[in-house]
């Protein structure tokens, strides 16, 4: 199977958080992290993502858990959501093994 990834393993295509306080982190469930200091922007902003993300994947994407903490230090965004993702969904896997079989067929 031929996955385009980037250096951290992820694919390439794979839309990437919009808000420069947003991050995909390198660890196995990847948590895919949304800050603010206003919490319904936080999950607004992680739905955006997870539609784009679904999209793109063209199945839902394996969400393992969203786990909610804050950060009560001056000049910190207060909440972050973070969605634990599937790497394989976040490396493409499902897109290339569907690409695959096309050019299987």
């Amino acid at each position: 199977m031929d996955l385009r990834l980037d250096d951290s393993g992820l694919a390439a295509e794979l839309p990437r958080p919009d808000h420069p306080q947003d991050q995909i982190h390198d660890v196995p469930f990847r948590p895919v992290q949304f800050s603010d200091d206003d919490l319904p922007t936080a999950l607004e902003r992680a739905a955006t993502w997870l539609r784009r993300t679904q999209e793109w994947l063209g199945e839902p994407v394996d969400v393992i858990a969203i786990h909610l903490d804050y950060d009560d230090q001056d000049g910190s965004p207060y909440y972050e959501v973070k969605l634990l993702c599937n790497d394989e969904d976040l490396a493409g896997a499902p897109v290339a093994l569907r690409a695959a079989r096309r050019s299987d067929g």
